[in-house]
């Protein structure tokens, strides 16, 4: 029998970690993910791109930044997902 405490974590940090975020096709989505991500990272730390879908109804925008702790990425997840303008986040 395995005993939980004992095992390794499942993520090293720092590790560099990309986030998902989905929205309507807008300039305040965009605007709004990323001043999310700068309020935790700042503006030098992220690199990001985005995927049109095909009606161009909806914009994916991936996130990739170095992250330093767990409670670092659930802040950043739990500020993107309470935000009006996100669909989903992966």
């Amino acid at each position: 029998m395995n005993d939980i405490s004992k095992q390794e974590p499942l993520m090293q940090f720092p590790c560099v970690f990309p986030v998902k975020v989905m929205g309507l096709n807008s300039e305040a989505f965009t605007s709004a993910v990323l001043a999310i991500l700068h309020r935790h990272l700042g503006p030098d730390q992220i690199s990001w791109s985005e995927q049109l879908s095909r009606s161009n109804k909806y914009l994916s925008l991936t996130v990739t930044f170095t992250a330093k702790s767990k409670d670092q990425l659930d802040a950043i997840y739990q500020e993107l997902h309470d935000h009006e303008l996100v669909l989903m986040t992966l």
